[in-house]
Order: structure tokens, then sequence, then C-alpha cells
């Protein structure tokens, strides 16, 4: 049975399951319009997702083919997935930031095995065991990187631009930009009256900008080809501060459930990384990796029970609290020949 949630306001959720992974499900939302249903977010490319996507859409009237339009919070594949089938069954049109456009030009013009390279070499400077590495080494040499997702995702054909309203008949839905998670993250406001008339401005599309119960993962924003040196903790502490100045009535995220009091969960936020930094400056008065960072960090399960591929994830985290303490000042890059170092100062 499709899980659908009627929100009010002519706003509803649908949840789309995504295969083998812990979150379950990605919300999507459907937004009815005077021009016709649009979605945001569409969910994870997998044939069961598609069909309880479907499903979902018909149990409230719709068909797929009559979606108007699919706004993107954000390129992960667990939302951006499904927006080109959903674009060739019904000429929708798909928005989305250009920085986060730019991820997904970049990923379909690489040679796959590009990809693979960046995460090896990414993980070497971590200081990654050679142990870890040598699966990467075997699945370049073998080919095996059509595989990965998100290579083939649909290139939007809108660019949502920060602060304005969309082209939404019928609808107030203002575009927020809150990089961190993403470069082109964005949450959307719909700003109208609360259909139950709870206290608040309206109520926000949070994405996984702002999740009720998990700490979104916060990791470096990635380009081989761009030395720049980013700050994405930085980046979403920022986006955080002036999502939690909104004062939504409601948040409808894309994961878990739907809640009120969005400033009370942004100041968990950034209490929560606020003792991680502190955490982290602790560690550092012996020089070390990200990857002895990573492991020495407290994380849902002990380092030796996290799976292969949390812990690339958990290595790109460590980094990007890394980089906001030497940007504070608090920690500096050690140089030399060999992996990537830190130390507090």
């Amino acid at each position: 049975m499709t899980q659908v949630t009627d929100h009010g306001g002519g706003v509803w959720s649908i949840e789309v399951p995504i295969p083998d992974n812990p979150l379950g499900h990605t919300l999507v939302h459907l937004l009815d319009t005077d021009r016709g249903p649009v979605l945001i977010d569409t969910g994870w490319d997998d044939p069961t997702s598609w069909d309880t996507l479907t499903a979902g859409l018909g149990s409230l009237g719709v068909s797929v083919t009559a979606i108007h339009g699919v706004v993107i919070t954000h390129h992960h594949p667990d939302h951006h997935g499904l927006s080109g089938q959903v674009r060739d069954a019904s000429g929708a049109w798909i928005a989305m930031h250009a920085a986060d456009s730019t991820v997904v030009r970049r990923t379909r013009d690489a040679e796959p095995g590009l990809w693979l390279e960046y995460l090896t070499d990414k993980l070497t400077r971590a200081g990654a065991p050679d142990e870890h590495i040598e699966p990467l080494r075997a699945a370049r040499a073998s080919g095996r990187t059509r595989t990965l997702p998100g290579l083939r995702a649909a290139l939007p054909d809108r660019e949502i631009v920060p602060g304005e309203l969309l082209d939404l008949a019928g609808r107030r839905l203002r575009a927020i930009w809150t990089p961190g998670h993403t470069p082109g993250h964005v949450c959307l406001h719909l700003e109208e009256t609360h259909p139950a008339n709870r206290p608040g401005n309206g109520r926000l599309f949070s994405g996984d900008h702002l999740l009720p119960e998990i700490t979104p993962h916060i990791g470096l924003y990635e380009d081989p080809d761009d030395t720049t040196v980013t700050d994405p903790l930085g980046d979403y502490l920022d986006s955080l501060e002036r999502v939690g100045r909104l004062g939504p009535a409601e948040v409808l995220p894309a994961h878990q459930y739907a809640f009120p009091d969005a400033a009370s969960r942004v100041r968990e936020l950034l209490a929560h990384h606020a003792e991680r930094l502190t955490g982290l400056l602790a560690l550092l008065a012996e020089p070390l990796t990200p990857w002895q960072v990573a492991e020495r960090m407290e994380w849902n399960r002990p380092w030796e029970q996290i799976p292969y591929g949390s812990r690339n994830i958990a290595v790109s985290e460590a980094e990007a609290h890394l980089r906001r303490l030497v940007k504070l000042g608090r920690a500096e890059v050690l140089s030399g020949s060999g992996p990537t170092t830190y130390l507090a100062v």
C-alpha cells in the first residue's frame, strides 16, 4: 500500500522507496496549481519507486501524464532520480538551482571512471589505508562504473533563482537558497496561510536541509576540476540561520515526517555542529589525517561496524568540519608529501 498523506491546502506527500537504504523513502510532495499538479522532488530511479510514485498519484486521481512541472530541491538521486521519466511521460518542465544543474551536467559529461579516480585520489590524500582504496582501483580496472547512480540524471529545463517566486499559477512558492548538503540545495517557502491556521509564516518544503531527527550529511562539494577550497559546513550553518528566521508554521521535509517549530530544530543543529567542532579541536592536539579524525569521531555506530560506502561519506564529513576549523583560524593544514594532516592552533 502506497503511503499518501494529505497536508491540506492542495499539498500531499507520497512515500517513494529508496532501494537498500536505511532512510527508507523520499517524501515526494505534490502541489496543486492552476496550471496542473507540480511535484517537489521525484524519488530514486528504480522500477519499484516509479510504480509507487505513479500509484500514489493515481490514488489522488492524478495521472503522471498530467504533471505540469517538477521542482528539485537538490540533485541527489533519491530526489532527482525519476525526474527524467516523469518528464518523458508528461512533458513537464524540470527546475533546479544553477549550482546543482552544473553538477548534473558535469556528471553526465564526464567519463564514468573519472569519479572512481577522483574518489581514489581524495581518499589517498585523506589517509585511507590501502585495503580501503584497493576496491576502487579494482572497480576502475574492471569497468564497473556504469552502475554508479546519477550518471545520466536528467538535465533541468529551468533555473531556480534564489529569492524569486516560482512561476506556479495560483500559488506563492519562493525559492530559498540553502547550500551545504549540496551547493545548489534549495528550500521552498509556501507563502500562504497554513490550512489549519497554525501560527507562523506559511510552510517550508525543506528537502534534506532541515529534517526532524536526522542531521543531514555535510561533506565536500565534488568537482575534480575545481581547486577552490570550499566551506560546505560554513555554507550550511549560514543557511540554517537564514531558514530559522523564516519562522514557518510547518516544515515539510523530504524524509521522515512533517513538523512544527523550525527555529527549535535549527538551534539543535547549530548546537550539534558547535559541539562536534569543539570535539574535533580536542582531537587535533596531535596531527591527524581526515581518515584518522573520522575513525575517532562519534557516529551512530562504532567505526568497525560502518559499511564501506558509509566510511567514504564519514571521511568527507570529517573533512568538511576540518575545513571549517581552518576557516575559523582554529586549525591549520600541515604541508608534506604524504596524506593531508590537520593540527589545532
